[in-house]
């Protein structure tokens, strides 16, 4: 029997709790007990409900979890049934006026629990903001989160008589002035919104006239006619074939080449939305990305715009999802992957920018979910249409649309007629042995750099590396700086003085001798952002210049500030990381170099020539994006390698037809579906012996579908050792049907007394 010709064991309807969806919402009439979901990698855990106490599905409640802890828990159904093993433990006490998580909200928990091979209780971890879920060693030290509140100021028309606002006017100025202010506003103003002192509204509450209450802060979305940009034709034409595709498919891929304006085409969509009182999601792949994005919608959509991510105070995050859980709709949700766990009340439209971005797969911790699809299925889920945008697509969502489960529009005029930029390949080994290189840069760079900064104009240089140098060697005897607990190499930070592991965080400063031989200094090996900056400043002293990557973009007000800065041209060369490719506009760059695109097609990786391709596109459609045509020198030493040739849009159809004749002949996806087991352990001997056991069981139950046990590049990291089981199944077979058999087999070596220690996760959807 084949995994084509299995039923799946779990479907949507009914998942892993063996209950279908719905059952949970129901109330029974006096419901004895209920099933908590908690923040852990657990199951449900039944609780007693104490007399008097009405919680509702969905619920925050604080429970007693083990010994002492105290923990904010999620009441997930309610039922009579009491648990086979004795004694329970009751309910402490129900949290908030209302429920903190929706039944849609609930529904999607279980379908990514499901779908990504984990606990309802981890995708719970890092779906509410970490204010509203606390917990505690203690009851008496449990803080429940309490909105801010704010004063409100109502007037009594009844209580003030014309003599009395007579006299007010003449006697009293201060108080005239805050009830006509008052009136203005309808009779209700927020104390903040007023320039009144404090005895004046004192006297005026004292006398009844005015009322002084508190609400909470979080307001709701506020009404207003949005300021559109006017579309050229070819964007008009595209948006009508989005119009047309939303009511064939749920989903559109959007494919517009760089500069084309598909962000104007979104803002057209989210106006016909939020007009319907329904709310957007907007989800972009970097949270650096959010910044000239909010400002840029604050401007059309005012304060119906909801910034929501990570970097984000834990009171802000907290503030935007209880603005949502308790508005009726018409928000505009803006933030990266994690935005989708929002309470949306009326879903209307997801929007995912950039598709193709690797930055929408979460890789730790679990859930291990990718923000795109998620975003497809919430979307699914609330009844709302989706819009995929890139000007570089996944080979995923093209083969998609070529299978008709999409539905692909086209835009390939770039915005106010900009012309493409021109890519020159520069080839570095002949650079060399023509004595035409310079430190990292060849001649034609060189000089293309001079001749840009002599007109005034901006550069921006790109090189996907952190740091000084990857690593530091000794000339003499040949010793590396390595991490004790990780398998890799410390990468050098100059500006620091430190070598670091980017894996783990450990760190030292950089030795003066080679602590091997004690012979000669170490030499650093390779480069980075921090060098490239150090050699362009030497080779142009009077260019001044910025560095952006996660060593300078540290916040989000240090991002702004280096952003803010080259838009104003108070820099000439920008040098950056893949940050730089993902959603900036600056009118002043014309140039861009790329400094070793070898690092990205020599990845070991099924994926490699896709990701360079689109990496290579996106980072030139940087440059020219207004009247002025724009140039890209690509350094390689292989410049004969065919993907070059295709480092044009127009190219796309050609380089994805290459691609995917190479994973349909290879069984990668789209025509798969990858799932990688990850085994860790302290001890090697433990992980070497579960690692034969469950590849023996998997082989058994899948075939030659399973790959390894196998060590990845990077085998030991924080001083566990690694090893690897990928495990194809093909599209055509159930995917359901095979996440529960390997349930079923990781349940069994997991339960085996010599595989205890050893850490068993799936990623599903590998990326």
């Amino acid at each position: 029997m084949t995994l084509k010709t299995l039923k799946p064991l779990m479907t949507l309807r009914t998942l892993k709790f063996g209950f279908p969806l719905g059952l949970h919402y129901l109330c029974h009439t006096m419901p004895r007990y209920a099933d908590i979901l908690l923040p852990l990698a657990q199951p449900l855990y039944t609780f007693a409900v104490g007399e008097g106490m009405n919680p509702v599905a969905g619920a925050a409640v604080a429970v007693q979890f083990g010994a002492r802890s105290v923990y904010t828990g999620i009441v997930w159904r309610l039922h009579d049934n009491a648990p086979k093993n004795g004694r329970t433990k009751s309910i402490l006490r129900v949290l908030h006026d209302r429920p903190l998580v929706t039944p849609v909200q609930m529904r999607f928990w279980e379908w990514m629990a499901d779908y990504y091979m984990c606990t309802v209780g981890e995708v719970m971890r890092v779906a509410l903001p970490s204010i509203v879920k606390p917990h505690a060693r203690t009851e008496e030290e449990f803080a429940a989160y309490s909105p801010r509140r704010e004063k409100v100021l109502t007037l009594d028309e009844s209580v003030l008589a014309d003599e009395i606002e007579e006299r007010m006017r003449r006697r009293a100025p201060k108080r005239y002035a805050l009830i006509q202010d008052l009136r203005s506003a309808g009779g209700i103003l927020l104390r903040r919104e007023t320039d009144a002192d404090a005895p004046t509204v004192k006297a005026l509450a004292d006398a009844g006239i005015i009322k002084v209450s508190k609400r909470e802060t979080a307001s709701e979305a506020v009404a207003g006619a949005a300021v559109l940009p006017e579309l050229s034709p070819a964007q008009s034409h595209a948006l009508d074939e989005v119009r047309e595709g939303f009511s064939s498919r749920g989903t559109v891929l959007l494919h517009g080449v760089t500069s084309s304006g598909k962000t104007e085409i979104y803002m057209h969509l989210i106006a016909a939305a939020l007009s319907r009182g329904e709310d957007v999601l907007y989800l972009v792949p970097e949270i650096s990305v959010t910044t000239q994005l909010v400002e840029r919608l604050r401007k059309a959509f005012g304060e119906r715009v909801v910034p929501y991510h990570s970097k984000l105070t834990p009171a802000r995050r907290t503030a935007a999802y209880m603005r949502l859980l308790n508005s009726s709709g018409g928000n505009l949700v803006v933030g990266a992957r994690s935005a989708v766990f929002m309470p949306f009340s009326r879903l209307g439209l997801a929007i995912v920018d950039e598709e193709h971005d690797s930055g929408y797969k979460q890789s730790e911790p679990s859930p291990r979910y990718n923000g795109r699809d998620a975003a497809v299925m919430l979307a699914s889920i609330h009844g709302a249409k989706a819009v995929l945008g890139s000007a570089t697509p996944s080979m995923e969502s093209y083969a998609n649309a070529l299978a008709g489960k999409y539905v692909r529009v086209r835009l390939d005029e770039r915005y106010g007629g900009s012309v493409p930029p021109r890519v020159i390949i520069s080839d570095t080994m002949l650079a060399v042995k023509r004595g035409e290189r310079k430190s990292r840069f060849n001649k034609v760079l060189l000089d293309k750099i001079g001749e840009r900064l002599s007109r005034g104009e901006q550069v921006m240089l790109f090189q996907n590396r952190l740091g000084y140098s990857p690593y530091v060697e000794c000339p003499e005897c040949g010793w590396t700086a390595r991490c004790p607990h990780c398998n890799v190499t410390l990468t050098l930070h100059r500006s620091s003085g430190t070598l670091r592991c980017h894996y783990c965080g450990w760190q030292m400063p950089v030795p003066t001798r080679c602590p091997s031989c004690a012979k000669t200094d170490v030499a650093p090996m390779g480069f980075g952002t921090e060098r490239v900056e150090d050699e362009i400043s030497a080779l142009f002293p009077q260019a001044r210049v910025l560095r952006l990557d996660g060593e300078t973009a540290v916040s989000d007000a240090a991002y702004r500030r280096i952003i803010s800065a080259f838009a104003r041209r108070e820099a000439d060369i920008l040098v950056g990381t893949q940050i730089i490719s993902k959603g900036l506009d600056f009118d002043g760059v014309t140039l861009i170099g790329i400094l070793n695109a070898d690092n990205l097609l020599n990845a070991p990786d099924f994926r490699a020539g896709e990701r360079a391709w689109q990496l290579l596109v996106q980072v030139a459609g940087r440059c020219g994006r207004r009247d002025a045509a724009g140039e890209v020198v690509v350094q390689t030493a292989e410049p004969t390698h065919p993907l070059f040739a295709w480092i044009d849009e127009c190219c796309y159809e050609p380089m994805a037809a290459s691609m995917l004749d190479e994973r349909r002949l290879f069984s990668y996806p789209p025509y798969t579906r990858l799932i990688r087991i990850t085994m860790r352990s302290p001890a090697a001997e433990r992980l070497a012996a579960a690692a034969r056991s469950l590849d023996t069981a998997l082989r058994r139950r899948f075939g030659a579908r399973v790959f390894g046990p196998a060590a990845p590049m990077i085998d030991r990291v924080r001083d566990e050792h690694i090893l690897e089981i990928m495990l194809k199944i093909e599209a055509s077979a159930s995917f359901a049907r095979a996440r529960a058999l390997l349930r079923e087999e990781i349940a069994e070596v997991r339960a085996r007394s010599d595989c205890r220690g050893v850490t068993i996760i799936c990623d599903v959807d590998v990326q």
